[in-house]
């Protein structure tokens, strides 16, 4: 995904579009505030682009050797509650 920074001389909405037709973007405005522009296109496309995705693909791997849950007293312990 791509971010675009929108400045107040922003760039046309088709502009927007021809680019997020080949990769997802994340709009950011000057005043903070994101969104995602992304094609909406069959889920299979979804997939590709999401194992295009370096840092999403190296936190799914790392999450994967997690262990799945803490147990309730565990985390008690380990906050000294």
């Amino acid at each position: 995904m791509k971010t675009v920074f929108i400045s107040k001389n922003e760039k046309t909405i088709t502009e927007l579009l021809r680019q997020a037709a080949q990769q997802n973007l994340i709009l950011r405005f000057p005043d903070g505030h994101k969104f995602v522009l992304a094609e909406v296109d069959d889920f299979d496309r979804e997939i590709e682009l999401a194992r295009q995705n370096d840092k999403l693909m190296a936190n799914l791997d790392e999450r994967a050797g997690e262990r799945a849950t803490i147990p309730l007293d565990d985390n008690n312990k380990e906050l000294r509650l």
